[in-house]
């Protein structure tokens, strides 16, 4: 989950001192628009939450938890651009849509508050007890973007946001049940290590306008080996879960996560943040695999 900082913090000091802006370009903002969402880690999260439901057992009711998953990550991420837009557009940050003026920014709130609308009643879709627990995971990222970013406890929204996942899909409907221990820590260890590694290439940018969030305080090296450490240990829970060893497919995935795992590390000893950041996605792709190709641990026991 991909959040920012607190609407209406100005600076203007400094904002005053960038080039002028471009202006928005109303006739082409879809792809800008879809920027400003986040849209590979908000696919990424669509699809392994679907992912889940789909191995916890749901079959066609996978759809309305993807979807609710979808409607959640919109809300976070074009929250986060439009919050973030001051600190942005003061720290020069012109890769964002908003800041470069590809996008108006009423139209990224306005998406936000749409996404968060749908977010409930898709949600309710899978039971009340399902959906409170996904409200609490999006609500844990908003606080992420209105105020945590810039704090020490910066990574706890990414621990309680995608560490509730599982319990969203497993709780769902009549016979919900609690998921696997393995299945929340490893969500929750896979969250906090993403923080780590996504927020590598802002720290320098960040710093500008006084957001100083965990990965900050620790510094470039201990964030990336924090990072590094914590997908690494999410890999090795999904590894030893359950009491089946990994067939042929599990073992490809293990190694491909190890080997991601890896490359993360290299890419941004390199500087290669983005890259780093992409890898991290590969990496969680591979953990989520390796979990489904143990069989049924998210479905529910009978007797």
């Amino acid at each position: 989950m991909q959040p920012g900082a607190q609407a209406g913090t100005g600076f203007p000091e400094d904002a005053a001192r960038q080039p002028a802006l471009p202006t928005v370009d109303a006739g082409t903002p879809v792809i800008p628009l879809l920027r400003a969402c986040h849209l590979p880690p908000t696919l990424a999260v669509t699809a392994f939450t679907a992912a889940i439901a789909l191995a916890s057992g749901r079959r066609w009711g996978a759809l309305p938890v993807g979807a609710a998953a979808l409607a959640g990550q919109l809300t976070v991420g074009w929250s986060n651009d439009y919050i973030d837009r001051d600190r942005d557009r003061a720290a020069g940050r012109l890769d964002k849509p908003i800041v470069a003026g590809e996008v108006d920014a009423t139209l990224v709130r306005n998406g936000a508050l749409l996404a968060g609308a749908a977010c409930v009643p898709l949600s309710l879709l899978s039971g009340w007890r399902a959906a409170a627990i996904h409200g609490t995971a999006v609500a844990a990222a908003l606080g992420y973007n209105i105020r945590l970013k810039g704090t020490a406890a910066s990574v706890a929204p990414y621990v309680v946001a995608f560490g509730s996942l599982p319990a969203f899909v497993t709780m769902a409907g009549r016979h919900g049940h609690r998921p696997p221990v393995s299945a929340t820590l490893a969500a929750a260890l896979m969250g906090a290590g993403a923080h780590f590694v996504n927020t590598l290439p802002d720290l320098e940018s960040d710093e500008s306008v006084a957001v100083r969030g965990l990965p900050h305080r620790l510094g470039r090296t201990g964030s990336l080996l924090t990072g590094v450490g914590l997908l690494a240990a999410a890999t090795a829970v999904v590894v030893r879960a359950g009491d089946r060893a990994p067939g042929r497919a599990g073992v490809v995935l293990t190694r491909s996560a190890t080997v991601s795992i890896l490359g993360v590390f290299a890419a941004a000893a390199a500087k290669r943040e983005r890259v780093a950041w992409t890898l991290s996605l590969v990496t969680s792709a591979a953990t989520v695999g390796v979990y489904l190709t143990k069989g049924d641990l998210l479905a529910p026991r009978v007797g």
